[in-house]
């Protein structure tokens, strides 16, 4: 068997490259940093995945980047410059963010809509994975999707499906 292909980084596509920095640094507390000033920032969310006694491992979070969405295309300054736009169909990106245990849906769905995003949902329960959900949609049409495990929601290693006596919290819907 092959070793498998690998996510090596997601873009977060935006009109405003500048704008989209400050929204993501406050709304997930998340350093982002200038590379290529109004065209691309590296998003380095910081620290280490954690074990399951609450440390840190060895595995870094993945970085990610915001793009300029009218020049999408990563291409040395000697390059045809056409075309920029590789996504002229309008799609955006969709993102799952696990929520620390040091923040909340709530703070952080107050953060972005205060900062011009859009909320889509919250209090929803996925059975298939779970999982507490919520979403929004940032200020170009991105959406971000926030997760975290309930604590007491047991699953099934190999069917991911919730296992044993469970009670999604009442307001919550569920599926």
């Amino acid at each position: 068997m092959t070793y498998p292909n690998v996510l090596v980084f997601v873009d977060f596509p935006s009109d405003d490259v500048n704008a989209a920095r400050a929204f993501y640094a406050e709304v997930f507390n998340w350093e982002v940093e200038e590379r290529i000033p109004d065209t691309f920032a590296r998003i380095v969310p910081g620290q280490h995945m954690k074990l399951e006694d609450g440390t840190q491992s060895t595995i870094g979070n993945l970085h990610m980047g915001i793009s300029n969405a009218a020049d999408l295309r990563p291409r040395p300054p000697h390059a045809p410059q056409e075309p920029t736009n590789l996504n002229p169909g309008g799609r955006a990106l969709r993102a799952w963010i696990l929520v620390s245990d040091d923040d909340s849906f709530e703070r952080i769905l107050e953060a972005a809509v205060r900062l011009g995003g859009t909320e889509l949902w919250r209090d929803h329960f996925w059975t298939e994975f779970g999982g507490a959900n919520a979403s929004f949609l940032d200020p170009w049409g991105n959406q971000i999707m926030l997760w975290s495990h309930l604590e007491g929601a047991e699953q099934d290693d190999d069917t991911h499906e919730v296992v044993g006596e469970f009670t999604v919290p009442k307001g919550w819907t569920i599926e």
